[in-house]
């Protein structure tokens, strides 16, 4: 499989989670594969063979590390070093998506409020997690007031 298609593969992975989580999001089979953490586990299998294989196999590039910017600059010099690097992006987002969600349930959040965090967080992580938090502290004081 090239790399080109296996990028493409965990790039369309997590479209139906996001789907799930922005348009049935009470659906049995949002809690079934998105909130059973189902999908952050696949996605993370995938992420620990593609990290062992560019650590240990030769999928990497030469010289990368963890120490020095020049090192996790070269952890990304190597078409599999960005896949795992987006694959990381892509589980810790949905995760973060899929907390929100759940959390939004427990604060009386609204879903219509939900949908431009999810979008966010999907898109740009932790814009949509601040984003979230800001509509979470606002809910709680309209609730402190009520």
């Amino acid at each position: 499989m090239s790399m080109e298609v296996l990028f493409s593969l965990v790039n369309a992975a997590v479209l139906p989670a996001w789907a799930l989580l922005l348009f049935a999001p009470n659906a049995k089979l949002t809690d079934r594969l998105v909130h059973s953490m189902a999908y952050p586990f696949f996605l993370g299998l995938i992420y620990f063979f593609g990290l062992i294989s560019t650590v240990f196999f030769g999928f990497g590039a030469e010289g990368s590390g963890f120490t020095s910017i020049a090192q996790v600059r070269q952890i990304f010099a190597s078409d599999m070093g960005l896949i795992v690097g987006w694959t990381h992006f892509l589980v810790f987002d949905l995760f973060v998506g899929a907390w929100e969600a759940r959390d939004a349930k427990t604060h009386n959040i609204r879903h219509i409020y939900m949908l431009p965090c999810l979008i966010l967080t999907f898109m740009f992580g932790p814009v949509g997690l601040m984003l979230y938090l800001i509509i979470r502290r606002g809910q709680a004081k309209k609730s402190a007031i009520a």
